[in-house]
C-alpha cells in the first residue's frame, strides 16, 4: 500500500525527535562536561570562530530547499547535482581565501591555520552530502547522521585530547574537522548503495535550469539571514555586554537555542517540506491540509510545555546542569521561550510558501526578520541594560515573520481554490 505524504511526515518526524534527543544527549552532554572544567573564555572563542565559518558554508545549504523543489518537478539529478557541485567548489575557496585571512588578521584571533583550513573542508563535504540526502529524501540516513556526528566529535575529542595530548581547544578544532568529515564519508557510502549520482562534468542549461539557480541564490541568501540573526545576537551581546555574558550566550543559551532548533524546528524543512514539494506538484490540496494541522497541533504541545517549564523551573534547570557562573543565564532562557512557538510555525509557513517556489518572498521576510530584531534591540536597550534585551529582540524578529509569513501564506491558498496550479 502506497505510503501518504502525511504518513511519511509523521514517521519521519517522530524518528528525527528520537535520533536529534539521542544527539542532544550527546553534544549537550559533551558541552556541560567542558564547561564544568574548560576555561569560559577558550569556549566563547572555539564558538565564535565556528560560528563564523558555518556562516559562510551555510549559505550553500539554502540550494537544499531549491534542489529539493527543482528535483521534485524536474526529476533531473545530473545537472541540479553538478551546478551544485561547482557552486560549493567555489564557495569553499571563497571561505578559504576571505574568511580565513579575516578570522586571522582582522580579528586576531590565535587559531592554528590548519584547523581553519580543516574545519572549513570538512563542513563543505558535510554539507555537499547532506544536501544530496535531502534531494532523493533519504530520511532514514539522515535520522542516522543526527546522532553520529556528535558521537564522532567526542570520540575524536577524548583521542586528541588524552591519547595524543594536544590542548583542550586544539582537540575541539580537531574533532569538529574528523567528525565532519566522517559523516560525509558514511552519507556517500549509504547514499551510493540506493542512488548512484554521476561524475562531474558539463552542465546542459535550459530554463528549468536556470531558475533552480535563481531559486538556489535566494534560498543561499536566506539560509545567511537565517544564520545571520543568532550572528547579530553574538555581535549585539559583544559589542554591548561583557565577556561573562558573552560565555552565558554562548556556553548555555546559544546551544539550547540549536538544540531545540535541531529537535523541534529543522526537521520540518527535513522532512515536512520536501512532501509539501510534492504535494504541491501533484495538487494533494487535503495531504497539504492534514500535514498543516498536524504541525500546528505538535507546535502548540512543544512550545506550551517549553515555556511552562522555563517559567517555573529556568533557574533550577540551569543550576541542575551548569555551575554557578552561568546562573545569569536563565532569565534569557525563560524570555526566549515566549518566542518559540512562533519559531516553530513560520518555519511550516515558510516550507510552504517555498514549496510553491516563492523562494524571494521567504527571502523578503527573512530579512524584515533581521530588520526587526536590530530595531527593537535599540528600543528594549533603552528600557535595560540587561542582556535579555538581545533575546527579546531576537523573539521580536521571529514574531515579525510569523505575521507576514501568515498573510502570505494565506493569500497564496486563496489562490490555490481558485487556480490549483503551481507557479
Amino acid at each position: 500500500m502506497q505510503v501518504t505524504s502525511i504518513e511519511r511526515v509523521k514517521q519521519a518526524f517522530i524518528a528525527g525527535i528520537w535520533a536529534t534527543l539521542v544527539s542532544i544527549t550527546l553534544g549537550f552532554g559533551f558541552k556541560v562536561w567542558l564547561a564544568q572544567w574548560m576555561a569560559k573564555e577558550d569556549l566563547a572563542l572555539y564558538h565564535t570562530v565556528v560560528d563564523i565559518i558555518s556562516l559562510s558554508l551555510i549559505l550553500m545549504t539554502g540550494f537544499r530547499s531549491s534542489m529539493v523543489v527543482s528535483y521534485s518537478q524536474t526529476q533531473n539529478d545530473k545537472d541540479i547535482t553538478n551546478l551544485f557541485r561547482y557552486s560549493l567548489i567555489a564557495v569553499v575557496l571563497l571561505t578559504w581565501g576571505i574568511v580565513l585571512p579575516y578570522i586571522k588578521h582582522q580579528l586576531h584571533i590565535d587559531v592554528e591555520y590548519f584547523h581553519l583550513v580543516g574545519i572549513i573542508l570538512g563542513m563543505g563535504f558535510k554539507v555537499y552530502f547532506t544536501n544530496q540526502i535531502a534531494m532523493y529524501r533519504l530520511y532514514e540516513i539522515s535520522n542516522r547522521v543526527t546522532w553520529l556526528e556528535p558521537l564522532g566529535q567526542i570520540l575524536t575529542f577524548l583521542t586528541c585530547f588524552y591519547l595524543l595530548e594536544q590542548t583542550p581547544i586544539s582537540s575541539l578544532f580537531f574533532s569538529l574537522m574528523l567528525s565532519s568529515t566522517t559523516v560525509a564519508v558514511y552519507m556517500f557510502f549509504n547514499r551510493r548503495k540506493q542512488i548512484a549520482t554521476t561524475p562531474i562534468g558539463p552542465v546542459n542549461m535550459d530554463t528549468n535550469l536556470r531558475n533552480f539557480m535563481k531559486k538556489s541564490f535566494t534560498a543561499s541568501l536566506e539560509a545567511g539571514a537565517s544564520i545571520l540573526m543568532i550572528y547579530i545576537t553574538v555581535l549585539l551581546t559583544i559589542g554591548h555586554f561583557s565577556i561573562d555574558e558573552l560565555g552565558d550566550f554562548q556556553v548555555v543559551v546559544r546551544p539550547i537555542i540549536a538544540y531545540l532548533t535541531l529537535l523541534f524546528v529543522f526537521p520540518i524543512y527535513r522532512f515536512v517540506f520536501p512532501e509539501l514539494a510534492v504535494c504541491v506538484r501533484n495538487q494533494d490540496w487535503q495531504q497539504i491540509k492534514q500535514i498543516k494541522h498536524w504541525v500546528y497541533k505538535m507546535s502548540l504541545i512543544i512550545s506550551s510545555l517549553f515555556f511552562i517549564s522555563m517559567l517555573l523551573f529556568s533557574h533550577e534547570i540551569v543550576a541542575l546542569v551548569f555551575p554557578e557562573q552561568y546562573a545569569k543565564s536563565a532569565p534569557v532562557l525563560m524570555h526566549f521561550s515566549m518566542f518559540f512557538l512562533f519559531m516553530m510555525l513560520n518555519a511550516y509557513q515558510l516550507a510552504f510558501i517555498k514549496a510553491h517556489g516563492l523562494f524571494t518572498q521567504s527571502l523578503l521576510i527573512r530579512g524584515s526578520g533581521i530588520v526587526a530584531l536590530i530595531a527593537s534591540y535599540y528600543i528594549y536597550s533603552q528600557i535595560t541594560d540587561n542582556v535579555v534585551a538581545v533575546i527579546l529582540a531576537l523573539g521580536t524578529g521571529y514574531l515579525l515573520m510569523f505575521l507576514i509569513s501568515g498573510q502570505v501564506e494565506k493569500r497564496i491558498l486563496k489562490q490555490d481554490k481558485l487556480i490549483p496550479s503551481v507557479n
